[in-house]
């Protein structure tokens, strides 16, 4: 097979690997990120950590690394939508990251999902466009199965409601996720997007994931998704405090320590993957 020549016009990276974004270089965070797309919500994660230290700050791009439960972790903003995230993403790999999870809100669309429960992201449809530019839109966007189960553990451990499923992903917030537009606006595709949404199971709105899971998965990262929710769009109910953040920060930060423990568990015995099996190998 041939493949395809570099191109010499690629923009050159800056002296010892620093990214041109993310500011930061090879080493200087562990391989384990959460990844908020609010800057704010970077140090809202660090206090479920035993340590927490700021790193870099840059454009939307927020960096801090710690620990929690003896395992080294991080957190880096993506800023929103799927443009911003490919960059935190592109770079956050060419750093020696291992895993993103993103960590965030959403909206809801189905009526059984409350304000302030958690939803869990197994895959998600496609209507964000910064992927499309590394494959077609028939490449799922899929979560790594690790990252959702560890996810749903987290949950479990910490006694939070939560849902699993698949996420719509857009890069409009306002005409994509069909919210008020300026003059009353209106354009007719509009009508159809939450009720197809719904009808296919769908369970939430957000803007990340799909540019996530698309791009961990030709990196060979493991990519994963936690929300919680802000909104219900079929409902109207809407909740949005900073003591739901904190929730879904603690499910996310407890993840990574479950993750780290199965990681251990298969250096020990050799195996590429995780299966439940292994809890019981002594």
């Amino acid at each position: 097979m041939v493949l395809p020549m570099k191109n010499e016009w690629l923009t050159p990276l800056h002296e010892g690997g620093v990214q041109m974004h993310l500011r930061i270089r090879p080493g200087d965070i562990p391989g384990y990120v959460l990844a908020p797309g609010d800057p704010g919500r970077v140090p809202l994660i660090g206090k479920f950590w035993d340590q927490y230290q700021e790193v870099q700050q840059n454009r939307e791009y927020r960096i801090a690394k710690g620990q929690y439960r003896g395992i080294e972790l991080a957190a880096c903003s993506t800023g929103i939508g799927g443009a911003s995230t490919e960059i935190a993403i592109i770079e956050l790999t060419n750093v020696g990251v291992h895993t993103i999870i993103r960590v965030g809100t959403c909206a809801a669309l189905q009526e059984e999902i409350a304000p302030g429960d958690l939803v869990i992201h197994t895959g998600a449809v496609r209507l964000s466009g910064a992927a499309d530019m590394y494959v077609p839109k028939a490449y799922p966007a899929v979560a790594h199965y690790e990252t959702v189960l560890a996810l749903i553990e987290a949950a479990e451990d910490l006694g939070y409601p939560y849902h699993v499923g698949i996420t719509a992903s857009v890069d409009s917030f306002y005409a994509g996720e069909v919210n008020p537009l300026p003059n009353d606006k209106w354009f007719s595709h509009m009508n159809s997007v939450i009720p197809d949404l719904k009808n296919a199971r769908v369970l939430t709105f957000e803007m990340e994931a799909a540019t996530l899971f698309v791009l961990a998965n030709i990196f060979s990262l493991r990519g994963g998704s936690i929300c919680v929710v802000a909104a219900n769009r079929i409902t109207r109910q809407r909740q949005e405090t900073e003591a739901n953040i904190l929730r879904v920060c603690q499910v996310a930060t407890h993840a990574v320590a479950i993750l780290a423990e199965w990681d251990k568990q298969k250096q020990k015995y050799q195996k590429n993957y995780w299966f439940p099996s292994l809890n019981k190998r002594r």
